[in-house]
């Protein structure tokens, strides 16, 4: 399996991309404005979008991406998410209001995308690969995802605070090899960390003094003009096991 990055960034502005990951070619991981950086041919080869949550910059590019390439598809793209997640998308995007219902479009019994509910827990296997709901502790629903390729585990922890219940998962997978985490402000905002239910460096070593297993640690989600100090207050923060930064583009294979 190969994870591409197509944004990784906790805002915009230059060439930074909100959250979105490519699985190889035909699955989504969150759909910020990340996916705008696929072309028109290699949207309309995804399959699948999981998303963490409704928070804009995990979406944002989801409705765009679904009128721009629903004709070109002979199948429905398909939006996993909780259910709590999936009646937001429906009621507050996808309300003919802000966006065109595309589960109605071109008509019900042939749409441009259908809505699948996934539990915490529940795995959805595609083509061999697994993909498991995981906890997440956020201002809204939330989840993250283990994908499993047989061989090796990458965790996405998606938007998350404190939160005992995913290090409970997250140590039981023996074949872990990334972990994605979040680290959204610097120490200086702790406040406004806890108040939105984000981690900043100081809060990330209280989480990460939690984790048990060898895996390669990468910061997503920092807010633009913040990214050195973050990570400089990061590596004081974090002596093991050494988080790195999180680029655009970067793939990771597992």
């Amino acid at each position: 399996m190969k994870l591409r990055v197509l944004g990784c960034s906790g805002g915009i502005g230059g060439n930074l991309r909100t959250t979105s990951f490519l699985l190889d070619h035909d699955v989504l991981i969150d759909a910020g404005t990340g996916v705008g950086e696929l072309s028109l041919t290699e949207l309309a080869m995804i399959d699948h979008v999981f998303v963490t949550h409704s928070h804009l910059d995990h979406i944002a590019g989801l409705p765009l991406m679904i009128d721009s390439i629903g004709f070109m598809r002979d199948r429905p793209l398909t939006v996993y998410s909780s259910e709590e997640t999936l009646d937001i998308l429906k009621k507050h995007v996808f309300n003919w209001k802000v966006w065109p219902d595309f589960s109605e479009i071109p008509n019900a019994q042939q749409p441009y995308m259908r809505y699948q509910p996934i539990s915490l827990g529940e795995t959805v296997v595609l083509k061999g690969r697994k993909i498991t709901a995981i906890p997440a502790s956020h201002v809204v629903p939330a989840v993250g995802y283990q994908l499993d390729s047989g061989k090796a585990s990458l965790v996405f922890t998606g938007d998350t605070t404190t939160n005992d219940a995913l290090w409970k998962v997250v140590n039981k997978i023996k074949n872990l090899r990334y972990l994605i985490i979040e680290t959204a402000f610097s120490n200086s905002e702790r406040s406004l960390a806890v108040l939105s239910r984000h981690l900043c460096p100081s809060l990330l070593a209280e989480e990460l003094a939690k984790f048990r297993r060898d895996a390669e640690v990468f910061i997503t989600h920092l807010k633009p003009g913040e990214v050195e100090l973050t990570m400089r207050e990061i590596e004081d923060c974090v002596r093991e096991p050494c988080p790195k930064m999180l680029l655009n583009n970067q793939v990771l294979e597992f």
